[in-house]
């Protein structure tokens, strides 16, 4: 009798776990919801996180909070996001970087299995941007500088392994020529010095970039995507401009700590795919030179391991090592 009334206990507390489980699921979210940035501000997964965040918000009922948590190239932020609890409470804006980062640092978490895929924001093509007093205006110009002068001009970037180094370490090999890297801890600190006129040259994200084009604070040469960005009309593609191979895009996209429960992924990717549909976050990524873009989750899960294929060749052909 007390192992049958020890049973009944033990099917009882089963019971009201799976119950208390499930209401909590069901009833998701009831709390904010922290949406971790491992970048600093400025940089386009900010905008782009931000952009979608605020209509998170609204599709979800809580308020989405933008959490930065920059350093090493992503890896801080991220490392935070795999150690959290798997209840949809912290999310984990992801782009390129999260891709590259496996090629150039020991991680504490498996970029993979650390994580369950929610969607796809959108992606946007890079553009190789100048300061007005460089004396170039075309990227045949640009090439033709940087082989006078090997290893004198100085590009700026998020930091190592982040898309705007690996963009420019991209046209390095492609276009034959030796410029400088100079790392910041972020698109907006690297971006400010650009515009500053202190280093000349960058690979930004056409999201991050297309203000200051417009202001004349910088001068477009050239975008990374095969065709000419509707955004920059009169700037031609890169591959069109004289470097014919290149092409380069970066994509941003949404996971939540591996273990997530099943209905509240599928909850988030509702919300997120809402999101995409709203006129203003169109109108936003449009005038922004973004495209939206939708996945399943299993479809984000191997365009993730496919980038991370891509990516890994840059890498070990441009001998790109962490610092």
């Amino acid at each position: 009798m007390p192992k049958l009334r020890s049973l009944r206990l033990g099917a009882a507390g089963l019971l009201v776990a799976f119950t208390t489980v499930a209401a909590a699921q069901s009833d998701y979210p009831n709390r904010p919801v922290r949406l971790i940035i491992p970048f600093p501000p400025g940089g386009s997964n900010d905008v782009v996180g931000r952009m979608v965040g605020t209509q998170l918000s609204e599709k979800l009922g809580k308020q989405v909070i933008i959490d930065n948590r920059a350093g090493a190239g992503g890896v801080i932020g991220t490392e935070i996001v795999s150690k959290a609890p798997a209840d949809g409470y912290t999310l984990l804006v992801i782009s390129l970087a999260h891709a590259v980062n496996p090629w150039l640092y020991k991680l504490p978490y498996d970029p993979i299995k650390a994580f369950a895929p929610i969607g796809v924001m959108g992606s946007g093509p890079n553009v190789v941007v100048v300061h007005p007093d460089l004396p170039v205006k075309s990227i045949k110009e640009l090439v033709a500088l940087a082989k006078q002068k090997p290893g004198d001009l100085q590009y700026a970037s998020a930091g190592v392994g982040s898309f705007q180094h690996l963009g420019a370490e991209l046209f390095k090999l492609e276009a034959g020529i030796d410029i400088l890297h100079v790392p910041f801890k972020g698109g907006g600190p690297a971006m400010i010095d650009v515009v500053g006129g202190h280093t000349k040259v960058m690979f930004s994200s056409l999201v991050q970039t297309t203000p200051h084009i417009k202001t004349g604070k910088l001068r477009a040469l050239g975008v990374g995507s095969k065709d000419r960005s509707k955004v920059l009309p009169d700037v031609p593609s890169v591959a069109e401009a004289g470097v014919p191979t290149y092409e380069a895009v970066n994509w941003w996209g949404i996971v939540a700590p591996a273990g997530t429960p099943q209905p509240i992924i599928d909850k988030l990717h509702a919300a997120l795919t809402a999101s995409q549909d709203s006129p203003e976050v169109e109108k936003q990524f449009a005038s922004e030179g973004a495209t939206v873009v939708k996945k399943s989750s299993t479809e984000f899960a191997a365009f993730m391991a496919a980038e991370m294929a891509k990516w890994e060749l840059v890498v070990k052909k441009g001998g790109i090592k962490a610092e």
